[in-house]
């Protein structure tokens, strides 16, 4: 089982018990950056909001079938109080657990089912190899995503490639793809972004990240760009638990050099691991 599968099933196995970033990490035999991005790049799922929709979803099921007691639906789903549990219940599903119950039914909720998670992996993945980067300075257009809501991400590369040419001081012609800044929940920075000698003449609507020195794993992805999700969660949930490496918490980024075609999304790519022995 890969380190994704294994968060699953723990989860799923022990969905009444309080839940940790930490457990499930342990579980997995990783740490809780990588479990973070080995989960996302399965799933498309944050670890713990996949907990939290999981928990809701059992909760809505006792409630349409007559829960009579709201606050025992509220503990057995890790919430202290009625106030919190309502809370997080109106967010996820947009009504009220009494109006649940009072419905009796669950046609009208999106529900998060567990998820039975295809295991297969590319299996021609081409060895990496280990580069040290230097320090990188990228400058280009910066959107905050989660797990979910990762789609946007072309849509942001259409947009920075209508204003490219206004972003001083660029170094060459490669792009930049940059994760950076991921919390715990799955969310992440994006930077669509050229390499740049300084930002000191930076126009305020561009956003910039300092790439410190680094060693990575250097992966050749030349499928089209829409089969980039597969690479990556074979990297993070195969490759890399079996490389006997750890994952660097540092920034993560695709490099897209001339031979990439933004209008056909052929060419291939290379994506950079940070990682450490």
């Amino acid at each position: 089982m890969n380190p994704a599968q294994k968060a699953l099933w723990f989860v799923e196995s022990h969905l009444a018990d309080e839940l940790t970033l930490d457990e499930i990490a342990a579980i997995g035999g990783i740490s809780r950056f990588h479990m973070v991005r080995a989960f996302a790049a399965a799933t498309g799922l944050s670890v713990m909001r996949y907990v939290r929709a999981r928990r809701l979803t059992e909760a809505a099921r006792a409630l349409a079938g007559g829960a009579p007691d709201i606050l025992s639906v509220a503990l057995d789903a890790d919430y202290g109080s009625h106030e919190a549990f309502t809370r997080a219940f109106r967010d996820h599903f947009g009504v009220t657990p009494e109006a649940v119950r009072a419905a009796t039914r669950l046609d009208y909720l999106k529900l998060q089912e567990p998820i039975t998670m295809d295991s297969t992996a590319i299996d021609n993945l081409q060895a990496p190899r280990f580069e040290t980067a230097k320090p990188l300075l990228v400058a280009g257009i910066s959107e905050r995503y989660s797990c979910e809501n990762g789609a946007g991400i072309p849509g942001q590369w259409q947009r920075f490639h209508q204003s490219v040419e206004n972003i001083p001081g660029r170094i060459g012609q490669v792009a930049y793809g940059v994760c950076c800044n991921g919390d715990d929940a799955g969310n992440f920075d994006y930077i669509a972004g050229v390499e740049v000698s300084d930002f000191s003449d930076l126009p305020r609507e561009f956003s910039r990240v300092r790439i410190p020195e680094q060693k990575y794993a250097v992966f050749t992805h030349r499928d089209h760009i829409a089969t980039i999700r597969r690479t990556i969660n074979t990297i993070w949930n195969h490759w890399l638990p079996a490389s006997g490496m750890k994952a660097a918490d540092a920034p993560n980024f695709e490099r897209y050099d001339e031979n990439f075609d933004p209008l056909t999304g052929n060419g291939g790519l290379e994506i950079w691991i940070p990682v450490r022995e």
